[in-house]
């Protein structure tokens, strides 16, 4: 018999070093919250899947190129990078918060979007805030995917508003290669980060659109740095 959930159950609290993080039960959906902001949670991945997908197609058949995905989540993003052992090469996930990583690992709730994934050789996890990471570390990458807070438009942790500044986005193309592509997830459509983009040298700049049940759809915003 399957259990029913009249109220969502808490399964972790934290106090992080960016403030409270919860992970919480709510029928079979697995949700994470923010200092009392719903983030996300393990209803659909169709746009976390499009984040990833979209980064792989605009590199042209680019051989077992290597991605940097910011932000773990509940981990479709990273399930979905590492589904196909022949697609991409080295998977770096860098993720802030510890409570997050270790509701992935050693069989927490959110293994069983991620196991497989975490088990894979490509696969390395950072905890690390991104905007410190991408100022600071010596390694390059050909996709850089995005999906911290929601988006451009709406961030719950305010030092989440540099990653999308003119300065955070110099800080992304800097650790992309010659052609490297970011891929930029979120909750809404945002024209004006659109120009942003395109303000901080990217090219080919566009959106691709997820439609969701209600409201606004989803989107992925892509560009390339030039070569």
């Amino acid at each position: 018999m399957t259990a029913v959930y009249d109220t969502p159950e808490v399964l972790d609290r934290r106090e992080g070093p960016y403030g409270e993080v919860v992970l919480r039960r709510h029928g079979e959906l697995l949700q994470i919250i923010a200092n009392g902001c719903f983030l996300m949670d393990t209803s659909d991945g169709r746009s976390e899947r499009l984040l990833v997908d979209a980064a792989y197609d605009a590199l042209d058949g680019r051989p077992a190129p290597d991605v940097l995905i910011g932000g773990l989540g509940v981990g479709f993003s990273l399930a979905h990078a590492a589904a196909d052992p022949g697609r991409w090469g080295r998977i770096t996930v860098v993720e802030r918060e510890p409570a997050v990583i270790d509701w992935h690992r050693s069989d927490g709730p959110l293994s069983v979007v991620s196991a497989q994934a975490l088990a894979d050789p490509r696969t390395e996890i950072v905890e690390a805030d991104l905007v410190t990471y991408v100022n600071e570390t010596s390694d390059t990458f050909d996709a850089l995917c995005l999906d911290i807070d929601n988006g451009p438009g709406w961030t719950v942790t305010e030092d989440n508003d540099g990653l999308y500044s003119p300065s955070g986005l110099a800080a992304c193309a800097r650790v992309l290669r010659p052609g490297g592509v970011l891929a930029v997830w979120s909750a809404e459509p945002s024209p004006e980060f659109e120009g942003t983009m395109w303000n901080a040298g990217f090219r080919q700049v566009r959106t691709e659109e997820v439609p969701v049940a209600r409201g606004v759809p989803d989107a992925v915003h892509l560009a390339v740095r030039p070569g």
